[in-house]
């Protein structure tokens, strides 16, 4: 059913909601529930289809034209097809660099428009903050250098005839320039606030990704950023409420990413000891996965 439904998708415009949200979702799933060698051939049919492409890069675009929602969490039609769009296009990203799968058509996103769809998020419903952060982590780790992907709104801090010292961070960061680290970094910390289980699932993977990035192009950018004394407020705020446990998989996460990057001024001695002791006392088989995985890695950075 993969080329029939692809080759549909195809033929429709974006406004055809009712017929492409479930016909992308159908495109999704059968990439991530099949076997790898299955896996490799669905990767190909689809990166073969140009009107595919050229469809998705319409949707995509779409992201910027939505007129926000009088409620953030509503969902509408439109942007749930936003949704199965960002995750499609990420989902491919991915396996293409994984099988390096021949490109009959490339798409092209302006960074600054998607930095800024997380930045400036105008009442975004959730599952759309979250798609566009899949699409975000998928482009730091490939480096944003996928064949798949044109970038386009980078920094020109290389083209500087006197380098200053913030073009040459930039000029390091490239594409990115350091105010749209800065600037993501609070928004995502913002983000998770918000304490919603997916939200802050996604917000935390992206926080990992973008800090593995900056830790290869900058160190010193890196370590700066996973230094912020407003992380420690962050933690804090995540541990108030009904669920004042550390073993919470986001805040394990958080925790190793700090530990990771000797943030020492983030997470002490004392927060480690009662980790290490809470998780003495629990019963480790009944907890769930993501927190039994989550504890795992933060024991092994320890």
């Amino acid at each position: 059913f993969l080329f029939p439904v692809s080759n549909l998708c195809g033929k429709c415009k974006p406004r055809d909601t009712d017929l492409l949200q479930p016909s992308l979702n159908f495109l999704y799933c059968s990439l991530h529930q099949t076997t790898p060698c299955s896996q490799q051939r669905a990767v190909a049919v689809l990166l073969s289809n140009v009107s595919l492409l050229e469809l998705l890069q319409k949707v995509l675009e779409c992201t910027w034209l939505r007129s926000p929602p009088s409620e953030p969490a509503y969902l509408s039609s439109e942007d749930a097809l936003l949704c199965s769009g960002w995750l499609l296009v990420a989902s491919l990203l991915l396996y293409q660099h994984r099988y390096n799968t021949k490109v009959h058509q490339t798409l092209s996103l302006d960074l600054t428009k998607v930095l800024n769809a997380v930045i400036f998020r105008k009442k975004k419903p959730i599952l759309l903050l979250v798609s566009i952060m899949q699409f975000l982590r998928a482009v730091l780790r490939q480096n944003f250098s996928s064949s798949l992907l044109v970038i386009v709104g980078q920094n020109t801090a290389q083209g500087a005839t006197q380098p200053q010292p913030s073009s040459l961070q930039n000029a390091a960061l490239h594409p990115l320039a350091s105010q749209q680290v800065f600037s993501l970094v609070v928004s995502l910390q913002n983000l998770l606030v918000h304490k919603d289980l997916l939200l802050s699932q996604a917000v935390v993977a992206c926080l990992e990704t973008l800090v593995e990035y900056l830790y290869v192009k900058n160190q010193d950018v890196a370590l700066h950023v996973a230094s912020q004394p407003w992380h420690r407020f962050l933690l804090f705020t995540l541990l108030s409420g009904g669920q004042k446990s550390f073993l919470q998989p986001e805040v394990l996460r958080l925790m190793t990413l700090f530990l990771r990057y000797q943030s020492s001024n983030i997470i002490s001695q004392k927060e480690i000891s009662q980790i290490v002791h809470e998780a003495a006392e629990a019963n480790l088989a009944e907890l769930p996965e993501a927190t039994s995985r989550a504890l795992h890695l933060f024991l092994c950075q320890v």
